[in-house]
């Protein structure tokens, strides 16, 4: 059995060695991590290259040409960890920010669903206690407000932990995934809600990152609250193939 867990960097290199470190430390047996860096200018994309010889090739790496956005990265790591193989493929920010030792757990609840959510809204989830209350809000509204108009059942719409089934993804409309910041969570839990997929939901404790500076701004949080409204649309003759 093979986890790939694809991991977007930008500006990580305060992050990125130890967040390796504790990851291997899990001892999961065909883990591997796929590297996907925006040309960070802090030299990021040339450290993951020295952690790969480090970690025997358990690491592999692709390098964009510039700061794309956060779907893209995962879109094509997700198409990477494909054709590479993979029959786990998982997502996790480089921040610290998601709990590493969650990953056996998710691993093990997987075989039971199609994909599994580190959630922070199920019963033992929460946010960063050291969060002001603006911040704890705004997270909620955002994930309220695409529950409510999508109608998901899924708690943790905006989330980015997840661990995903091979076939899960295959079976996914990747080309058509258009959206980036967190609007790539929501839309991909829709569509593979509307394809009929199984969630999980395990706690975490979102934690403030580490090191490094947040990626959220004005622009990510504007898409998510107008493109929300149009994937009922975009998707509405979604239908799995058989």
């Amino acid at each position: 059995m093979k986890t790939t867990i694809v991991i977007p960097t930008y500006n990580e290199f305060e992050n990125l060695p130890l967040l390796v470190e504790n990851i291997f430390a899990l001892e999961m047996d065909g883990l591997n991590l796929l590297i996907v860096d925006d040309n960070s200018p802090d030299g990021t994309g040339q450290l993951a290259e020295e952690l790969s010889v480090q970690y025997q090739n358990r690491i592999q790496v692709m390098h964009r040409a510039g700061k794309l956005g956060l779907g893209t990265a995962y879109n094509q790591g997700f198409r990477r960890a494909i054709a590479d193989g993979a029959d786990y493929i998982g997502q996790m920010d480089a921040d610290f920010s998601h709990p590493i030792d969650k990953l056996p757990i998710m691993a093990e609840v997987l075989k039971s669903c199609d994909v599994v959510i580190g959630s922070r809204y199920v019963a033992g989830g929460k946010l960063d206690e050291t969060w002001p209350f603006y911040r704890k809000w705004l997270s909620g509204f955002g994930n309220f407000y695409a529950r409510t108009i999508l109608g998901l059942s899924i708690r943790d719409v905006t989330g980015g932990y997840k661990l995903w089934k091979r076939a899960t993804l295959e079976a996914m409309p990747l080309d058509r995934i258009k959206a980036n910041g967190y609007m790539f969570q929501v839309e991909m839990n829709y569509v593979a809600t509307k394809l009929g997929f199984v969630f999980k939901e395990i706690p975490i404790y979102f934690k403030e990152r580490t090191a490094g500076t947040s990626k959220m701004n004005l622009a990510i949080s504007r898409e998510a609250a107008i493109r929300t409204w149009s994937l009922r649309k975009t998707y509405r003759d979604l239908k799995r193939k058989k």
